[in-house]
């Protein structure tokens, strides 16, 4: 099996523009509209992981090679080798992210971090590529 390495950082210019654009419409509400300053600082508050991607530009990132799957972000990692993957499970949510699940032999579930993971349909040809069982389930509300 040909390694596959996935890695991304926090720190990207989609992140960039979308925290430059909602403070430009929270400092147009302020100074424009007239908005209270207490109800735009709550809004500001909801960007503050965005910035703090930004700043800490965490690193994380997914390894699938002969010996197993491999994974890290930040200071999470772990990794399973394949004789104890029964399948992996991607779930789309109702948000349109996709949460990926290793189930083990035993049955327990080891969920992915999201950001660890590659863009699903590229994700799901690969592990469909290299002959791992792949379970699809969409808008599912529970587990």
């Amino acid at each position: 099996m040909t390694p596959f390495t996935f890695e991304t950082t926090g720190r990207n210019r989609a992140t960039l523009i979308t925290l430059v654009l909602v403070w430009a419409a929270l400092g147009a509400m302020w100074l424009l509209f007239d908005a209270a300053i207490w109800l735009v600082g709550i809004f500001v508050l909801f960007t503050l992981p965005a910035l703090y991607d930004l700043i800490s530009s965490r690193r994380s990132g997914l390894v699938m090679d002969a010996a197993g799957v491999s994974w890290f972000s930040g200071q999470r990692n772990g990794s399973v080798v394949w004789s104890q993957i029964s399948h992996i499970r991607l779930d789309t949510r109702l948000d349109m992210s996709v949460r990926t699940s290793l189930v083990l032999i035993t049955g327990r579930k080891i969920r992915l971090p999201l950001e660890t993971t590659p863009p699903a349909a590229t994700f799901e040809k690969l592990l469909t590529d290299v002959g791992v069982k792949v379970e699809r389930r969409h808008f599912s509300l529970t587990g």
